[in-house]
């Protein structure tokens, strides 16, 4: 069960996808593209293993950063993100879980506050561990697949080479918008990010 005394400067940055080469560029791994290319622009290798998660510690300003990414496959990836919120102390409000999303356009990044999973498999498998859906989330749009593709089988594809360009700018803006998060809050990430990408 997750604890809640918790270190108010400390966050904890989720990046959702699944292990392995054969999933790397896979629409269903753009939470892990995201946490790396938040990595990258903090100057940090996520390689640390911790709770069946790949960790990195580092800082943004005056602020203290865990970037994770479960290797629990999809389903399973409550697991290790409670064991990782209870060991740094890390309270709800400074989770950011990212995740792929079929509802939304590619090109398109929402965050919230809290919420259902909306069908994303991660995302419920963290409020069921957590036993909560109050905790912060930024969903990045990959659409849904046209004809009568199996939403399984599309998320599973890689990106076509026509999406490249926007996957990137969608994972730029997502570095902007954690930033902005851990540095001015949950309401300014919102407020500035929400929507078609820029």
């Amino acid at each position: 069960m997750f604890k809640q005394e918790s270190q108010s400067n400390l966050f904890l940055l989720v990046g959702l996808g699944n292990p392995g080469l054969a999933y790397r560029h896979t629409r269903h791994n753009f939470g892990y593209m995201a946490v790396d290319a938040l990595a990258a622009s903090l100057n940090v290798q996520i390689k640390r293993l911790k709770f069946k998660a790949l960790i990195a510690e580092t800082k943004l300003e005056d602020q203290r950063l865990v970037l994770a990414k479960p290797l629990t496959y999809m389903n399973e990836s409550g697991n290790s993100v409670v064991q990782l919120l209870n060991f740094f102390k890390i309270s709800r409000q400074n989770l950011l879980v990212i995740s792929d999303d079929l509802d939304l356009p590619l090109g398109n990044l929402r965050i919230r506050p809290f919420g259902g999973p909306g069908g994303q498999k991660g995302v419920a498998s963290i409020i069921q561990r957590l036993g909560s859906n109050d905790f912060p989330r930024m969903r990045l749009g990959i659409g849904r697949p046209s004809g009568q593709m199996d939403p399984s089988d599309y998320v599973l594809q890689k990106f076509q080479p026509a999406e490249i360009e926007l996957k990137e700018m969608v994972l730029a803006q997502a570095v902007e918008a954690a930033c902005t998060f851990i540095t001015q809050g949950l309401n300014a990430a919102m407020n500035k990010y929400n929507g078609e990408v820029s």
